[in-house]
């Protein structure tokens, strides 16, 4: 048996906990690793737009809204291959594979490391198209200072893509402490150079940029040095192993879900961006009103980011609760954690409403201390009108791991997609057409609201065949 089969299996009862041992305690165990890496990450993040907005000014923090589209275009591809590999070394290694685990996790190497190089050659050239694509109105100072980010980012694309993307690889092997002390590495290099870029070398939103691929650098050299190690369960062999069109489309067809969902997260921003940047200037009151919209917008996504992570941490750690415990037929149980993680969830959620709520105007001051009267006015308003279903969140994201677990794939994937493909985007444009920038805002809770009623009628519907099957087995 393999190195990974040794670790997973070392206790003969380390499965059997999942259906015996007190939910809670599964739930924090289970949860922790996954909601300390998601919030440092979305941490890092926060923390570069609050130096840039204190080093540079709010129209810069527009900028990197104009980029927000385009990084998580990168974060896709990174998820498509990481996610993707994962997912297979998982199954591989399940199934005593472990060369074609091995083999998985080498054609994620090549896949990471070509698309890196591709965007760094290629992605400057169309940059200005691009940027124009995510919202950007040309000539204004927000498409200067996104230009100025991301001639450094791209060229260090091949950093982000690996820090992201084999931090799922490694966690498949079984080692999800590795992959979070690569995320700490990231985080604790990025607030460290962040500032001294801006603050010491007075580089702008150029050191912002710089500090971040070089944090990102950091914790890939850190992952890598660890999957090239003895210590991992596999092994990167870059040269020796024998490249596979067939395994390429089978990984490719693993991180598929994933993939179409941070696709459709981009098309969301962008639509967001476009809407500002259209709407801004009239509901502002200014000439440069569409700039600061998107600095607005920038702060309260920022924000949302960093409340929904531990939800989704919670949701991850929830997962194998849920899949051990349907397959072991103890329905019961199953209810129960469900309830557990959404009660938990929907105690951050409501936490983060509040919060936002009731200091909007202070958070806005974080972001933007010597920010324009427009912009101190305009971003708290909006802020407490988009998160105004925030409540609802938390029930919404583990809705739909409980549909993985009980083998309800298509519905899973369907319910993110539906609150913004089906709902959201459709309602930007549509209500941002007859209200102005009215609509826009208040696109959001509508869509939350429509498809809270839908996920509630869903769930009710699968706790009542849960309860059957109890009843059966009595």
């Amino acid at each position: 048996m393999d190195n990974n089969s040794n670790h997973n299996d070392a206790n003969p009862d380390a499965s059997e906990r999942l259906g015996s041992e007190p939910i809670g305690r599964l739930l924090l165990d289970f949860s922790m690793p996954a909601i300390t890496g998601m919030v440092v990450n979305s941490l890092y993040n926060i923390i570069d737009r609050i130096f840039v907005g204190h080093a540079v000014g709010e129209m810069a923090l527009g900028g990197l809204a104009l980029v927000l589209p385009l990084m998580t275009i990168f974060m896709a591809f990174a998820v498509l291959f990481g996610m993707g590999a994962a997912n297979m070394i998982s199954i591989r290694l399940g199934q005593q594979q472990h060369e074609a685990a091995e083999s998985a996790m080498n054609h994620c190497f090549w896949l990471l490391l070509l698309s890196g190089v591709l965007v760094a050659f290629i992605g400057p050239v169309f940059m200005e198209p691009l940027l124009l694509l995510s919202g950007g109105i040309a000539g204004s100072e927000s498409i200067d200072y996104a230009r100025e980010f991301m001639n450094v980012y791209m060229r260090g694309s091949v950093f982000s893509l690996f820090s992201l993307g084999f931090s799922h690889c490694t966690r498949a092997q079984g080692f999800p402490g590795i992959s979070l002390i690569a995320m700490l590495i990231g985080g604790c290099v990025n607030v460290c150079l962040v500032p001294l870029f801006l603050f010491v070398f007075h580089w702008g939103v150029t050191g912002a940029a710089l500090g971040t691929i070089l944090a990102q650098a950091c914790s890939s050299i850190f992952l890598l040095i660890f999957n090239f190690s003895p210590k991992a369960s596999l092994r990167i062999h870059p040269f020796s192993f024998r490249p596979s069109i067939r395994t390429v489309l089978s990984l490719l067809s693993f991180g598929a879900a994933q993939f179409i969902y941070q696709l459709i997260t981009t098309l969301v921003l962008v639509i967001y961006n476009s809407s500002m940047s259209k709407y801004g200037p009239e509901a502002i009151g200014v000439p440069e009103g569409g700039d600061i919209a998107l600095s607005a917008m920038n702060i309260i996504m920022s924000l949302l980011l960093l409340i929904q992570m531990p939800i989704f941490g919670i949701s991850q750690g929830a997962q194998p609760l849920l899949g051990y415990n349907h397959g072991a037929e103890k329905y019961q149980r199953v209810i129960d954690i469900f309830k557990r993680a959404a009660i938990v969830g929907t105690c951050i959620a409501c936490a983060g409403f509040l919060l936002m709520e009731i200091f909007s105007p202070q958070i806005v001051t974080l972001f933007a201390p010597d920010g324009s009267n427009e912009l101190l006015t305009f971003t708290p308003i909006a802020m407490r009108f988009i998160t105004i279903t925030m409540p609802l969140l938390g029930f919404h994201i583990v809705a739909s791991n409980m549909f993985i677990a009980t083998g309800r794939i298509k519905i899973a994937i369907l319910l993110p997609a539906l609150r913004q493909f089906l709902l959201l985007i459709p309602m930007i444009m549509v209500l941002g057409k007859f209200w102005g920038m009215t609509g826009v805002v208040v696109a959001g809770p509508i869509s939350d609201i429509l498809s809270f009623v839908l996920v509630v009628i869903l769930i009710r519907k699968e706790f009542k065949k849960l309860h059957a099957k109890i009843n059966d087995n009595i």
